[in-house]
């Protein structure tokens, strides 16, 4: 069976699964492998067949380019494309991290139930606008100078802990503990510092959101890792948050794609597109982006970790109940656009690679070393972020991720149409409106910032999540719809 998605000849290789063959494209040096059902799969772009063979043609990548089924057109990767790279003979790549590094979830759990949130509900979403900046541009409430900076992108979540803005356990539920090993301040150019040291603690704008959720009746799939997760059944609040290094990371981008476009000619590389820019990864290049990188990706976990402590602080203020008897304990921080230093087993041998994951989460399995210890047992936890006004959804990692897709799975319900075209299609003062008349209260920077997020503009999560169950890359363990949101 062949879909006519593309001009290539995209070709089953089992249930959810489609391979594009190298021969396909010149210079391919793996198949592309595309995880959707046929329904996501005839949704899909053109761009994301162009982008994941160009990908595969990229040196050093092994087994093969893959595409999640969240997978939509991106800056040189599809967003939800994941790749690995021998780290010594292969290159590591900004387009295949993203401009926002380290974009990532985190989600909380409350003792409180949807009951005793709903007399709250508008206060509270007022509240934390009011506490957490939105929009571009957005200053958080924590100042630090230039010394100061430098050591949160060493320390990450740990600096923002130390100094009284968590708890020691929120580390312990944070993918790499809140601080990914590796980062150098000199690495990151003066611009980038001025543009992230005022940031810190805020959302920034896009699809960025602070959302208060509830487990609906039907929303427990798995009731044992839900319990491993602290969550107890339906009618549950939670809270999450989705953020990333802002216009830091953005400028780190920025300034290493420029640097591997001139270095690519040194070392004999050519890409099929300018936005794959790349240097070898044990090149001084490339190890420069990895510090710098790195700096970036623990910045963002220092931004979810202030941001936690905001929530906290709201939420005491507004239920009128210290921060913990209300629980708001962190589940699981997890990382989107990263690449890290992983050993997985490939053709029967153990290889150090640079795990690329553009718009791609990790999906650890049971017994993983890095899973905290508290989910071990089960696995990690994974999120994915929907629409504000779909939900969300809390699965768990699996052994077979770690077999197939490099312990990676999807990262959110992914776009279908672009922000300009939602815009055409709704005002956001239509869809303030009308959320609220289905009890979900909404802030935001701005109308059209709502507009853009529209639940219309994005695939049906619930095919997204069933198809990642279905291929055993993660497994469904709870659903949450949104009741009050702020978005960037």
């Amino acid at each position: 069976m062949e879909l006519p998605v593309t001009t290539m000849k995209v070709r089953p290789a089992g249930e959810c699964i489609w391979e594009i063959s190298p021969e396909e494209k010149p210079g391919m040096l793996v198949p592309a492998r595309i995880y959707a059902s046929e329904a996501l799969l005839a949704g899909m772009d053109a761009g994301v067949f162009e982008q994941v063979t160009n990908v595969a043609c990229l040196p050093g990548i092994v087994r093969a380019s893959l595409c999640m089924p969240d997978g939509h057109w991106g800056y040189g990767f599809p967003i939800g494309g994941v790749a690995a790279f021998r780290a010594d003979t292969g290159v590591i790549s900004p387009g295949g991290i993203g401009f926002d590094i380290n974009c990532g979830m985190r989600v909380l759990r409350t003792n409180l139930t949807e009951a005793e949130v709903r007399p709250h509900l508008a206060a509270l979403v007022d509240a934390l606008f009011a506490a957490v900046p939105t929009g571009v541009g957005g200053h958080g409430f924590l100042h630090l100078e230039a010394p100061a900076f430098r050591e949160v992108m060493a320390e990450g979540a740990g600096w923002v802990v130390r100094h009284g803005y968590g708890r020691p356990e929120d580390l312990a539920a944070t993918e790499g503990g809140g601080c990914l090993p590796g980062a150098d301040p000199a690495a990151v150019s003066e611009r980038a510092l001025r543009r992230g040291m005022d940031q810190l603690g805020t959302l920034g704008s896009g699809n960025h959101y602070l959302e208060i959720q509830v487990v609906p009746p039907d929303g427990v799939h798995d009731p044992e890792v839900a319990r491993a997760f602290g969550i107890t059944g339906p009618g549950q609040i939670l809270v999450m948050l989705h953020c990333g290094s802002r216009g830091f990371g953005h400028q780190v981008g920025t300034d290493y794609l420029r640097s591997f476009d001139e270095a690519m000619p040194r070392y004999g590389i050519t890409v099929r597109d300018r936005e794959l820019a790349c240097a070898p990864f044990r090149s001084p290049e490339g190890q420069a982006y990895f510090a710098a990188m790195t700096a970036a990706a623990n910045t963002a976990f220092a931004n979810r970790q202030l941001i936690t402590h905001r929530v906290r602080e709201v939420m005491a203020r507004v239920v009128d109940r210290p921060a913990e008897a209300l629980g708001l304990d962190v589940i699981y921080d997890v990382c989107h656009n990263t690449a890290k230093l992983e050993r997985h087993v490939v053709d029967g041998e153990a290889l150090e690679l640079v795990v690329h994951r553009k718009g791609a989460t990790r999906a650890f399995g049971p017994g993983a070393p890095d899973v905290p210890a508290a989910y071990r047992a089960v696995g990690q936890p994974v999120i994915i972020g929907g629409s504000m006004e779909t939900g969300s959804a809390l699965l768990v990692g699996t052994a077979h991720a770690m077999t197939e897709t490099f312990g990676s799975t999807a990262h959110g319900a992914g776009r279908t149409m672009s922000r300009a075209q939602a815009k055409r299609r709704v005002r956001g003062e239509t869809l303030v409106r009308e959320m609220r008349e289905r009890g979900i209260v909404v802030r935001a920077a701005s109308p059209s910032g709502v507009a853009e997020e529209a639940g219309f503009a994005y695939k049906d999560l619930a095919e997204v999540v069933d198809t990642v169950h279905r291929l055993d890359i993660s497994r469904s363990v709870v659903s949450l719809r949104p009741i009050g949101n702020i978005k960037g």
